[in-house]
């Protein structure tokens, strides 16, 4: 299947369009084909398997906020979780070791290959960690030659362009990730990486940031095949097929990628044109809250992703003020960056809320590693997440609107 996640509505056909992998229990090592599981919310619906059966389960469960915090089963995690902390702590501590924090945002963006790499072969992990590399590196060089050439920084007329260009990157990178057969899919880490970049009015030269993309990322594929060298976790060198793609699935690919590009470019809009009123100064954070609802097997596990993106993110400044707090060195601040991502990875496949108490301080103290750390920046955080989450609730429930509406007239509702 492809690498996209919301196959869910557009044509409710399960015979014809299977579901993408969801945030279900895995089969051990060794037993899984594919791509592993997918980062989700680890509520009800995570018990429910992929097929017609586990959707309709899905769907016919009560509403439980118990379910809501509720931990899907464990599976590993722990190994996929110290590649990403490593493929992410390495680089930035030779960085500080050589004092060229200046390339910190690069490495941070390249090391983003290493969460691709919840594959369980070897070589399909290569490969999708290759691919994912490759469509990073070509982001990031946008986005260095968009914030030199194209966005006028610290003007109205360079606000909206960086979220013209970003709403391009994000249905653009949902359409690539679906067609390179790569997870998670969706466009939010590239909208991340494209914006943070792009809004950095002084950059390091072109050719040093690119190199440090370019060995972060072989990095990471490095940290992917380490297991290879040890027999008891060696897996056998062999490419897994990928599944044929069927006119319907490329059609729900458009329909999915439209709805990125759509989320993104409203929330960015209104993030923009809130700015001057809520003295807000990130709003490429509320693009990329936008497409978080947007990957889902189901409407309600979608709506539930985005409340759970503004509940995890307001659990998760109560973290990151404390770290404001400790004040801490670039050394404490790269080990810290180094755990919460290894907590981010141990958990964004078994409940998204957990994820996003981790995620939250990784992402501000990643993107401030050059700049410094100060309160504004939780004020930000919260108000662009929850207006980015309300538009990405908005169109899900749009889409599904739509989606009834062509059934009916299709005569579809039993299907």
């Amino acid at each position: 299947m492809a690498g996209t996640g919301t196959y869910r509505w557009w044509v409710n056909v399960p015979e014809s369009l299977p579901a993408a992998p969801g945030p279900e229990r895995r089969a051990p090592a060794g037993k899984q084909g594919g791509a592993g599981k997918q980062h989700g919310a680890g509520s009800q619906e995570a018990a429910a398997g992929p097929g017609p059966a586990g959707r309709a389960a899905a769907v016919a469960q009560p509403f439980s906020w118990r379910a809501m915090f509720r931990l899907a089963p464990a599976n590993e995690d722990h190994f996929i979780a110290l590649r990403a902390a490593l493929g992410v702590f390495l680089p930035l501590t030779f960085l500080i070791a050589i004092d060229r924090m200046d390339l910190a945002v690069f490495a941070v963006f390249g090391a983003f290959t290493g969460v691709y790499g919840r594959v369980a072969g070897h070589r399909d992990r290569l490969n999708a960690q290759l691919r994912a590399g490759a469509l990073f590196w070509l982001v990031i060089l946008a986005a260095w030659l968009s914030s030199a050439v194209l966005v006028g920084h610290g003007t109205q007329a360079g606000a909206w362009t960086l979220v013209g260009l970003t709403t391009v990157v994000a249905g653009a990178c949902a359409l690539a990730t679906a067609y390179l057969r790569i997870r998670p899919g969706g466009s939010l880490f590239h909208i991340f990486a494209f914006a943070a970049i792009a809004s950095i009015p002084a950059l390091p030269p072109l050719g040093e940031s690119m190199v440090t993309v370019t060995l972060v990322v072989l990095l990471s594929l490095a940290i992917g095949l380490a297991g290879w060298l040890l027999p008891r976790r060696r897996t056998p060198w062999v490419r897994t097929p990928p599944a044929r793609m069927t006119p319907l699935v490329r059609r729900a690919i458009r329909t999915e990628s439209f709805e990125h590009l759509l989320a993104a470019g409203l929330a960015g809009s209104a993030a923009t044109l809130l700015a001057p009123v809520l003295s807000i100064g990130h709003t490429y954070w509320a693009m990329v809250a936008a497409v978080v609802p947007l990957v889902g097997q189901t409407t309600r596990h979608q709506v539930l992703r985005g409340i759970h993106r503004v509940l995890g993110n307001l659990a998760g400044l109560v973290v990151m003020g404390a770290v404001i707090l400790l004040n801490p060195n670039p050394w404490a601040a790269v080990l810290i960056m180094g755990l919460m991502q290894f907590a981010t990875e141990m958990l964004i496949a078994r409940n998204y809320f957990w994820a996003q108490v981790f995620v939250t301080p990784l992402a501000l103290v990643g993107t401030s590693l050059g700049s410094g750390l100060t309160a504004g920046l939780l004020y930000d955080r919260m108000l662009e997440t929850v207006i980015g989450a309300a538009v990405g609730i908005g169109v899900v429930l749009a889409g599904a609107a739509y989606a009834a509406r062509v059934r009916r007239r299709l005569g579809m509702e039993g299907a």
